[in-house]
């Protein structure tokens, strides 16, 4: 299993490659690959709007905004010159029993774009951090409403929710777990949304929401509805290629919330921010959750931030007596940071950026769409400016490649083929191979012909490799 590409060129090492190898311990990276002959680690010097530079002048599109980050585009100077001007004001201060007006600016901002009484927001500096935040605050919040059995979280299987120990227990991907257990106990997982591989209703994309639905009350009723805390969910999940929620899905899922007295995450870190065109995903596909987790997006990457987003539901028993939540980050709600997120917020409405993706979404889906035609591609889907291809060895059969063949499409030949092609994206094997496309919400129709006729011309090329 591999969470993001690895490359190897055959061009020259540079200076900067060459220290990268020595001395940088990158993420979710097989550092092998860089010790072989010819290895060389890409090392990326600039962005400007959808593309990217690396070290040796070369232009790449980057159809991931980074890693769902960066919805503004690169290189945008009044971010950096809101970093600055902040950071010449005030450059740091902690939320741990202090305020300052950029903190209190945002979360007052976010409290009116979020949906129904999501009025308190908690920052941290990053998705994992704000996911971890949420299960602590539903273990909290049971124990203070007098149902301290209440700690367990339901989750879906092949779904990613982030690296802390609480947030990798959520995590429903095997292989990412496995060298850091024992995790934190009471985790426990459901089907996802894949319709494509649907085990039930795989004719009937509504009776398959139901079905999917369905699971969580079954799961809660295993466990026994006083022992669960919360049910945590992406509006679409990203790990395993991008799965939309069927029609109707989210309702069913609010109502089986409600009817046993759980709590509902939206852990919206990918979601949020224009990705999905709103500024909360959960507006999308028309529920209110108790709790959403939101990072990436908020400064399109320019500035470090996460976020939990509560009801004044949860949030309630945290206001009398001595009650406290025991809990912190450093760096949570950095002055900077903070001022950023305004400014990039600034940026989504004076450009309607999330009616821009809104406007142009049909077309993106209809770009990718036209690769269906290849043989190797058996399903996109998605939402917004959001995609997932899964590749398939037979179309008519749906059959997958097994992990010596994955091994040798994806990390053998797409994500270096992919990278020299001048496309910038993720092959990945958590759950079925995918190829995920996320641009910047600045892109239109020139930058999604680019990336269907990069795909095009690799996935042509890719069959030569099994």
């Amino acid at each position: 299993m591999t969470t993001t590409p690895q490359f190897a060129t055959e061009q020259p090492s540079s200076s900067l490659s060459r220290r990268a190898s020595d001395h940088l311990w990158m993420h979710f990276t097989r550092h092998s690959t860089f010790g072989e002959a010819g290895g060389s680690v890409p090392v990326i010097v600039r962005g400007e709007g959808a593309y990217i530079w690396d070290d040796q002048g070369r232009r790449y599109l980057d159809a991931l905004s980074g890693l769902f980050v960066v919805q503004v585009g690169h290189g945008r100077r009044e971010l950096a010159q809101a970093a600055a001007r902040q950071a010449e004001e005030l450059a740091f201060f902690p939320l741990w029993s202090y305020a300052h007006p950029r903190a209190v600016e945002l979360a007052e901002r976010l409290a009116e774009l979020a949906p129904g009484d999501l009025n308190r927001i908690f920052f941290t500096t990053g998705g994992g951090e704000a996911v971890e935040t949420a299960w602590k605050v539903a273990k909290q919040y049971w124990k203070l409403q007098g149902k301290p059995l209440k700690h367990k979280v339901i989750s879906r299987a092949v779904a990613y929710h982030g690296t802390p120990h609480g947030a990798l227990s959520i995590t429903g991907i095997p292989e990412a777990k496995q060298m850091f257990e024992p995790l934190v106990p009471g985790a426990h997982k459901v089907p996802n949304t894949n319709f494509y591989r649907a085990p039930e209703y795989g004719d009937d994309v509504e009776a398959f929401g139901r079905w999917a639905a369905q699971q969580i009350a079954t799961a809660i009723e295993t466990e026994g509805p006083d022992t669960v805390a919360a049910v945590f969910l992406e509006p679409v999940q990203n790990s395993g290629g991008c799965f939309p929620p069927p029609p109707g899905y989210f309702q069913r899922v609010r109502e089986i919330c409600d009817r046993y007295d759980v709590l509902l995450v939206s852990d919206e870190v990918i979601c949020a921010f224009g990705r999905l065109g709103h500024t909360f995903a959960a507006d999308r596909y028309g529920y209110v959750p108790d709790l959403i987790t939101c990072a990436k997006g908020l400064t399109s990457g320019y500035s470090p931030i996460g976020a939990m987003v509560a009801s004044d539901r949860v949030m309630e028993p945290f206001l009398h007596g001595t009650t406290s939540f025991a809990h912190g980050y450093t760096f949570g709600g950095h002055p900077v940071s903070s001022a950023v997120a305004m400014a990039n917020l600034d940026i989504f409405d004076r450009e309607k950026l999330n009616q821009r993706v809104l406007d142009n979404e049909g077309a993106f889906r209809a770009t990718l769409e036209g690769l269906l035609d290849l043989p190797i591609v058996g399903d996109v889907r998605g939402d917004g400016y959001f995609y997932g291809i899964e590749l398939v060895k037979d179309k008519a059969t749906k059959e997958t490649f097994d992990d010596d063949e994955c091994e040798r499409l994806l990390r053998g030949f797409l994500s270096k083929a992919l990278f020299e092609a001048g496309l910038y994206c993720r092959a990945d094997d958590r759950g079925d191979p995918v190829i995920q496309v996320a641009p910047p919400l600045t892109c239109d129709q020139e930058q999604f012909d680019e990336i269907g006729q990069i795909l095009r011309d690799v996935l042509q090329r890719a069959w030569q490799v099994l």
